[in-house]
């Protein structure tokens, strides 16, 4: 039996060395592709078409992303929306959870769903939102309670010279930033956060399918954090 097996394994061999190049190559790479396939046991099936996503994702394919953001879109919309009240708002929130998602794609555990995955990214972030704007609407004047009473807090004058230049600086950072990106990202992050024009509105003044508006402004921010991201220590 070992003499027929060894035969056998000499005549495949013979027969591999008789293809062409191209048929090698074609052979190995429906090799690779088929490695490629998801494997996770006991996943849905659009859990699985998930896990695709992500590797053709990791491969740079950009098609790929937009399928994942078509497809989680709406039902991330739903889910901000159950905590904030605001459609503008959270479209922001939902294309930045899908920026942080987008770029810790490698730390992603592979053995868990995606979706849950995408989901306390934008849960977190969603969060982390509504922390900074309580802190941002709480009155520096209220009093602090603690064990000897309340106290107050004065603010002095220097302190709040020092504030409004930090903040002058920031908002010249970003303003160059926004002036060096391409026109057509540059016209939308404008008119989205200087104008505070909605996502319909700009694509009713542009003249531009919704979808595109979205891409453009998610684009326009991907660049912006690049460019502001040797920055971060202004804010």
């Amino acid at each position: 039996m070992c003499f027929c097996i060894l035969k056998l394994n000499v005549g495949q061999t013979s027969n591999y060395n008789l293809l062409s190049t191209h048929e090698k190559s074609s052979m190995n790479q429906a090799s690779d592709q088929k490695s490629d396939q998801p494997v996770r046991k006991g996943a849905s099936e659009s859990s699985l078409e998930d896990d695709q996503f992500i590797i053709d994702a990791k491969k740079g394919d950009q098609r790929a992303y937009k399928k994942i953001m078509e497809k989680y879109e709406k039902p991330l919309f739903f889910h901000v929306y159950k905590m904030i009240k605001d459609q503008n708002q959270v479209e922001d929130i939902v294309q930045e959870a899908f920026m942080k998602a987008f770029k810790n794609l490698e730390s992603y555990d592979t053995s868990y769903a995606f979706s849950t995955w995408l989901y306390r990214i934008t849960t977190n972030h969603t969060i982390d939102y509504l922390r900074k704007k309580k802190l941002k609407t709480t009155s520096i004047h209220n009093p602090i309670k603690t064990k000897d009473g309340e106290m107050e807090i004065e603010i002095s004058g220097e302190s709040k010279t020092d504030r409004d230049i930090i903040r002058k600086e920031r908002k010249q950072i970003i303003n160059n930033a926004i002036k060096n990106l391409p026109e057509k990202y540059r016209v939308v992050i404008e008119m989205r956060h200087l104008e505070e024009l909605s996502y319909q509105e700009i694509s009713e003044e542009l003249d531009l399918p919704l979808g595109t508006v979205k891409a453009h402004i998610f684009r326009a921010r991907e660049m912006l954090y690049k460019a502001l991201i040797d920055k971060k220590d202004k804010f």
